[in-house]
């Protein structure tokens, strides 16, 4: 009788421990998720205005090249 109740408690012990565990481990994961979550979505914002970007870097050379069409002198012809 003795000996089921030691393991018993032993159990019981065991399994709290476990329990505790396990819950900082799960709680350390959902940092660690919600972490990724953010980086996932500033890559994704990024990512949108990248284009956006592309396009006005494009526009912007096209009028570096107006302007400097436009202070060279035209050739003799």
């Amino acid at each position: 009788m003795e000996t089921i109740l030691v393991a018993l408690i032993s159990g019981g012990i065991t399994l709290v421990g476990v329990l505790i565990a396990n819950n900082k481990t799960q709680a350390v994961m959902e940092t660690k998720v919600d972490e990724l979550t953010r980086e996932v979505r500033e890559h994704n914002n990024f990512a949108k205005r990248m284009p956006v970007v592309e396009e006005q870097i494009k526009v912007i050379n096209h009028r570096i090249e107006d302007l400097e069409g436009f202070h060279k002198p035209h050739p003799a012809q």
